[in-house]
């Protein structure tokens, strides 16, 4: 990368970590083949069906179990699909679970997109793990996406006791947009009265509508996820609610005007991409509640750095900090 010269008036982007830069060639090449813009978001979905793995292959070796089930969805609206993930030799106790959340900026992508994470927290410490299917942009404009994924959460307290979960052991994951409807769920679980979270795990999320930050204007036209891909899918997302005070803290969680008596929020983004200064923000605000948040900015980071680069040493690092957080939050053994 190029820095701008000093005094250009150029936005200048933080440089990538140059551990990294492999894995960030390697993103765009496999998933941002096409631009996604307006007229391409259905070009998109079909690339996208060809990179993701079905579950069977995913799970294939592993010592867990699925099975899909189709739920209640929101009131009013169609039926929820869920993926359920469970270690094949379940515990006698009742074990923690994961409502994950799949990425793709709510234009993009399938539950499926979240089934590894659940695979391996089935494997290392026994967690079931619910990944929801729910309805894209902009079809169904927000906050649909986070109503689906609310009504999931609903319903894997409703049948703890079948599931063979805890229910006040209950995290909301996701990365990207799947971070944001985390968010937008922990919200929705204050807001609601419930079911309680034991936590939310926002990676890199998608939180504003208004695609205005310094780092949104760094990553314009560079690396994953950039502020133009961005921006067509809070368009699809928003429609002609986006930079209004019509759009929901459901449908982007930076509009929230109170983040007290949230669920403890583990907030991870890289400190070279669009998502930063927004998670940055958020994790501050939760904070001058008197909430709890824990932020890490990994430097030189793209946007999911630490799925494309697993060796560096900063993937590494952000993998453990994660890890540590979910042993805590969750009470895992291991």
């Amino acid at each position: 990368m190029t820095a701008a010269p000093a005094g250009t008036g150029s936005v200048v982007p933080v440089p990538y970590d140059p551990e990294l830069v492999e894995g960030l060639a390697a993103f765009l090449d496999l998933v941002e083949v096409i631009p996604l813009r307006a007229d391409t978001i259905l070009a998109n979905r079909a690339h996208f069906a060809t990179i993701i793995p079905p579950i069977a292959v995913q799970a294939a070796g592993r010592p867990v179990t699925w099975e899909d089930r189709l739920i209640p969805g929101p009131d009013g609206a169609p039926d929820v699909e869920v993926t359920i993930v469970r270690p094949s030799t379940p515990s006698p106790d009742p074990a923690p679970a994961v409502l994950s959340i799949h990425g793709g900026g709510m234009v993009l992508g399938t539950r499926f997109f979240g089934t590894p994470e659940l695979i391996d927290l089935a494997e290392r410490y026994g967690v079931v793990g619910v990944a929801a299917e729910y309805r894209l942009a902009p079809e169904h404009p927000g906050p649909a996406q986070a109503e689906d994924c609310y009504a999931a959460l609903r319903w894997m307290a409703a049948h703890a006791a079948e599931l063979g979960i805890d229910p006040d052991r209950i995290l909301a994951s996701g990365q990207s947009a799947g971070g944001g409807l985390s968010a937008a769920v922990a919200l929705m679980a204050r807001d609601r009265g419930g079911p309680r979270l034991a936590g939310q795990l926002l990676g890199c999320p998608m939180l504003d509508d208004r695609n205005e930050t310094v780092s949104a204007r760094q990553y314009d036209g560079i690396g994953a996820w950039d502020r133009n891909n961005n921006d067509t899918a809070w368009t699809a997302i928003a429609g002609a609610d986006r930079f209004t005070d019509r759009v929901s803290p459901y449908t982007a969680p930076a509009r929230a005007v109170d983040l007290a008596d949230l669920a403890p929020a583990y907030i991870e983004v890289g400190a070279a991409e669009t998502f930063r200064d927004e998670a940055v923000d958020y994790a501050s605000r939760i904070w001058a509640t008197g909430g709890q948040a824990e932020l890490h900015v990994w430097g030189g980071g793209y946007h999911g750095f630490h799925g494309f680069s697993p060796d560096a040493v900063v993937s590494v690092a952000a993998n453990a900090a994660r890890d540590s957080w979910l042993r805590r939050v969750l009470r895992l053994g291991g």
